[in-house]
């Protein structure tokens, strides 16, 4: 298949796949991802923002807005808890998935992951640099508000990581993505409160989220001191450098984690993370696609190229891009294990079909 022609396929792919009130499906032959995430969402949208399908994405936006209005009360309830400093369970905190019509996502999923509530602080923010609209920010006003709340204050919480695993950690990708939610809105609207809790998150992350001169996948407070619990690398941790910009693509802590997983985690794509048994660990299309960005910005256009090569060649007949392939896996019998269970991993993904579309906007 062409470039081109996947590029259409992916953008009429996303689009196809958006409820009418704005949240993209997951995956939408693949029940477990039957929902709307406020993470792989805000990629999704700033891919069509990217591929000029703003209307698109602007529609997300305001289905995000649409599910948080209605949650203040709770954001109250559970700021005033901290201020007490009364427990909180973790099912007491927002969702990270929601029904496309909105409604909460009430299985036994795990659902404290602060990853997409930055995330779209970001990506709303970035939209409306593309497109001028800052009227946006007044119509979603509220819903801004009571993300800015809830990241403000719990920012440095332990919860879910990226791929709702490891709750009982904190994520130096997570905090990315609260870095620049609050840092990209701090900017627009010259709020100096966001910028300075952004870079409280940035001094977090560069000092108790490096290990050996290079960044790992999760820390703990350990007797009052937080230390490297999970001291290997994460491919999300390319999330630091782009495109949330917590670090330069050359600044030589992330040189020394982009070399770590180039050892532990590049095939001709990407891997997740060393432990990773889910389908056997095979190699995400979008991790491909974010290493090839950041091979991008760094400068190397041919190896950019390449990822995005290997990524056209996964396509199949119909121009549908797999959440991973099982080309390189780090345990087969795993992967059988999870065919027996859920079948075969989700074709498409349109966070794939997302992160192609970045890729592919970068290289031009």
């Amino acid at each position: 298949m062409q470039r081109d022609q996947l590029i259409n396929h992916s953008i009429s792919i996303i689009k196809s796949n958006q409820h009418p009130r704005g949240g993209y499906i997951a995956s939408p032959l693949f029940p477990p991802y039957a929902y709307s995430w406020l993470r792989d969402g805000t990629f999704i949208a700033n891919a069509m923002d990217r591929a000029g399908q703003t209307d698109s994405s602007a529609l997300f936006y305001k289905w995000v807005a649409g599910v948080l209005r209605n949650k203040r009360s709770r954001v109250d309830a559970l700021l005033h808890k901290h201020e007490n400093k009364e427990w909180i369970d973790r099912s007491e905190f927002l969702g990270t998935r929601y029904h496309l019509d909105g409604r909460d996502d009430v299985s036994e999923w795990g659902h404290f992951q602060l990853d997409g509530y930055g995330a779209w602080l970001w990506g709303l923010s970035e939209h409306i640099k593309v497109t001028g609209n800052r009227t946006l920010l007044e119509e979603l006003r509220e819903s801004i508000e009571i993300t800015v709340d809830y990241l403000m204050t719990f920012w440095h919480y332990p919860n879910f990581d990226c791929w709702e695993e490891f709750p009982d950690y904190v994520h130096p990708a997570t905090l990315a993505c609260v870095y620049g939610g609050l840092k990209a809105l701090g900017e627009l609207e010259q709020r100096p409160q966001l910028l300075d809790k952004a870079a409280k998150v940035k001094e977090f992350i560069l000092s108790h989220c490096v290990y050996e001169g290079r960044f790992v996948k999760s820390v703990q407070c350990m007797e009052e001191l937080w230390k490297p619990v999970l001291a290997g690398v994460d491919a999300s941790l390319l999330w630091l450098a782009v495109p949330f910009g917590v670090c330069e693509v050359n600044d030589p802590i992330m040189l020394k984690t982009v070399e770590k997983i180039e050892s532990d985690l590049k095939h001709e794509g990407i891997q997740r993370y060393v432990e990773d048994r889910y389908y056997g660990g095979g190699e995400w299309l979008l991790l491909t696609a974010w290493y090839g960005w950041y091979q991008k910005e760094l400068g190397n256009r041919q190896e950019a190229q390449r990822c995005l090569d290997w990524i056209i060649s996964k396509a199949d007949e119909l121009g549908r891009l797999p959440e991973q392939v099982p080309d390189q896996l780090r345990e087969s019998s795993a992967y059988t294990e999870w065919l027996a269970k859920w079948g075969e991993p989700a074709l498409p993904l349109l966070w794939s079909h997302a992160m192609f579309l970045v890729l592919s906007d970068s290289l031009d």
